[in-house]
């Protein structure tokens, strides 16, 4: 009896992979399930998870939108913001209406999983978005002098410690464990899909639960890495293709194929947009190492122009092919 569709399981948090892999995915016959972290405590899901101690919604409202066939009214309320001139934290203003949607579900009925059914129902969603991990957990990070960054917000866009410095480790505190239903999603995956995104504050958190990455190892999915098209101030500084890959090895994800862009774009275009996009801590793309092996895939990823970040229409063909659809 033959297998109706391909399970596909993708892990990220952000708008990246909402934007460049679960969208256009969903327009094929695909068992498709997006995993994040629940690491995210910035702006509007960090003001709310704090004052009403619930789980973040952040990362995981995006994750749904992307899967939604809901109606285009529906989908525009779910990115209102409220407040948008209330400054909650540091370079994030006002609340947005899905973290208050799903924040304010969970809360009235003590039950993020029933709050995230009733939301799915809302959007209509094509598949399942699911949180690494039901429990309250925050990403450390351990930086090579020793000293911490405590929180994916911190680690991600702060400046309270010297992004100089390379991080050594991170780590959930508490440490969490992983959330049954996404682990019995990986168990029966056919594809794993990694990224982009920031490795430390977006990817490498999606797998520190405890039973995670035993999850991904047992599974006989096939993994895909694909690389960020640039490397990142206090995250990422001078990484090559075998460091991101190399990193993802250490915490337990043994990848099948790393998807990167071989297209490097000139210096003129990344001063250009670093001044443009007032993002001091974009750096530049990573480097190519020599004598890649074969699991190693180099395809013109980016934009033509502008912004340097991936192109849906040039990364989608690639996953196309690898998945055969």
């Amino acid at each position: 009896m033959s297998k109706d569709k391909e399970k596909i399981v993708c892990f990220g948090g952000g708008s990246g992979i909402a934007k460049l892999i679960l969208e256009p995915l969903k327009g094929f016959e695909l068992d498709l399930v997006a995993i994040t972290s629940m690491v995210d405590n910035g702006g509007s899901t960090g003001a709310l998870r704090k004052e009403f101690n619930i789980l973040p919604p952040g990362d995981i409202r995006r994750h749904l939108l992307a899967l939604s066939e809901a109606e285009e009214w529906k989908k525009k309320l779910w990115n209102f913001r409220f407040a948008k001139d209330l400054e909650i934290s540091p370079r994030h203003f006002g609340h947005n209406f899905a973290n208050v949607f799903i924040g304010g579900l969970e809360y009235l009925l003590g039950d993020f999983e029933k709050a995230l059914e009733i939301t799915s129902q809302f959007l209509k969603v094509k598949g399942k978005a699911l949180p690494a991990t039901l429990n309250q957990v925050q990403v450390i990070a351990e930086l090579e002098d020793g000293s911490l960054a405590e929180g994916e917000d911190e680690i991600d866009l702060g400046q309270k410690h010297n992004r100089n410095l390379k991080i050594k480790r991170v780590y959930l505190n508490p440490s969490g464990k992983a959330y049954q239903k996404a682990v019995e999603e990986i168990e029966t995956a056919d594809f794993i899909i990694i990224g982009p995104g920031d490795l430390y504050s977006s990817l490498i958190p999606c797998f520190l639960a405890e039973g995670m990455k035993e999850a991904i190892s047992k599974s006989k999915a096939k993994k895909i890495f694909i690389c960020p098209a640039m490397t990142k101030l206090g995250e990422t500084q001078n990484y090559s293709l075998k460091d991101f890959a190399e990193k993802m090895e250490e915490y337990g994800i043994s990848l099948d194929l790393v998807i990167y862009n071989n297209n490097i774009p000139s210096k003129e275009r990344v001063d250009k947009y670093m001044v443009e996009m007032k993002d001091e801590f974009v750096l530049e793309p990573p480097k190519i190492d020599e004598n890649l092996d074969e699991k190693f895939i180099g395809e013109d990823l980016l934009l033509s122009t502008g912004e340097i970040k991936f192109d849906k229409e040039k990364l989608i063909p690639v996953l196309r092919r690898i998945i055969n659809i």
